[in-house]
């Protein structure tokens, strides 16, 4: 494994780069669909999901939308979008259901373990994560990974979501890290990658999400890749 020169501590973002978000969501919907009675095949319903959830999670850090209106907005959205009538109380109990099922399924990324058990005895590891408080923390536990973070640090605690640069300076602060010796690993450009850098840390790019960014930007495709760069 190659050391990244001066490095002491590496700070992950949660979903989308150690833990598998997407696959959990799925087995969650189709769990609480069975529950409700909602016919729909889950297949078609995300299709439709995913994108609007990835659209009112970036209003959710531009705080263009509450924690609530995320909730309801990004399924009241993907229901009418299929053209599906549900009403508003079945709507409010599948956001409730979903965020008590999600942390159930605790699927990591192929090599993530691996990944950390590398990395420990070299760097000190945390989380940076905008993701519910409620969840994220039994996330992290029902996964079996928080043993290897010293810091959680989440947007809900701060009161400001990545890319404020007040979150990356609050999880330095707890964690004891100077930023010349800190690196960012995440999956979303603007919040992990741009909000870090603008604080002075160094990042690495997991481009889950195939965003299109600066060429000059470097650009991973799997968490086994991050052991490369440290």
């Amino acid at each position: 494994m190659h050391k990244l020169e001066g490095i002491k501590h590496v700070f992950f973002d949660l979903d989308h780069t150690l833990w598998d978000f997407d696959r959990n969501s799925a087995l969650t919907f189709e769990e609480i669909f069975s529950k409700n009675k909602i016919s729909i095949p889950v297949g078609d319903f995300l299709e439709v999901y995913k994108p609007i959830n990835f659209e009112y999670w970036k209003y959710f850090r531009e705080a263009r939308v509450t924690k609530e209106q995320l909730r309801y907005g990004r399924l009241k959205k993907s229901f009418d979008k299929l053209g599906v009538a549900i009403d508003d109380f079945l709507i409010d109990r599948l956001s409730t259901d979903y965020i008590s099922y999600l942390p159930k399924y605790n699927h990591l990324f192929d090599g993530t373990l691996q990944v950390l058990e590398e990395l420990r005895p070299h760097y000190e590891l945390h989380i940076i994560t905008n993701g519910f408080e409620e969840v994220q923390h039994l996330k992290l536990k029902n996964s079996k990974i928080d043993h290897y973070f010293k810091t959680v640090t989440s947007s809900e605690a701060v009161g400001v979501k990545k890319p404020d640069p007040k979150i990356f300076f609050h999880a330095l602060k707890v964690a004891g890290a100077a930023v010349e010796e800190s690196v960012m690993v995440g999956d979303t450009y603007d919040a992990d990658i741009v909000g870090a850098q603008n604080v002075g840390m160094k990042t690495i790019f997991l481009n889950y999400h195939k965003e299109q960014v600066d060429s000059g930007e470097r650009i991973i495709e799997q968490i086994e890749a991050v052991k490369v760069y440290l």
